[in-house]
């Protein structure tokens, strides 16, 4: 089993409570099909603009994370069309931001979770 974290948005925390990020988790689908099993390690809000970030990554990785996966919310929006990455989600440098949780924690930090946007595919920093 693979633990897992999840970094989330602080613009969404109040309007999602990562239920389909679980379900996928769970279910090995969207952002986490390339386990064989996963596990919730721990969850954390970013604050903007990311200063936190590094920080959280330490703490999670300290209870166990093997893994940090960042919401798709982040860098995809909900369209009537379905997920879409074009013009972006939450976070206008999730770059930067999944950078520097790599270089603090030296895990691998991956780009979606569930809601995955047509044809993305995931993107990792290692």
């Amino acid at each position: 089993m693979t633990k897992v974290a999840i970094i989330r948005c602080e613009k969404n925390e109040n309007r999602c409570p990562l239920t389909n990020c679980f379900k996928c988790m769970s279910e090995n689908k969207q952002g986490f099909a390339g386990y064989s099993g996963a596990v919730p390690a721990g969850i954390f809000t970013c604050r903007c603009p990311g200063d936190n970030a590094a920080d959280l990554g330490k703490i999670l990785k300290s209870k166990g994370a093997e893994v940090i996966h960042f919401c798709t919310c982040a860098f995809a929006k909900k369209t009537d069309k379905g997920w879409i990455s074009e013009d972006g989600g939450f976070c206008d440098h999730l770059e930067q931001v999944i950078e520097q949780v790599h270089n603090a924690t030296g895990l691998p930090c991956v780009k979606g979770t569930a809601h995955l946007p047509e044809d993305y595919e995931l993107e990792t920093c290692a």
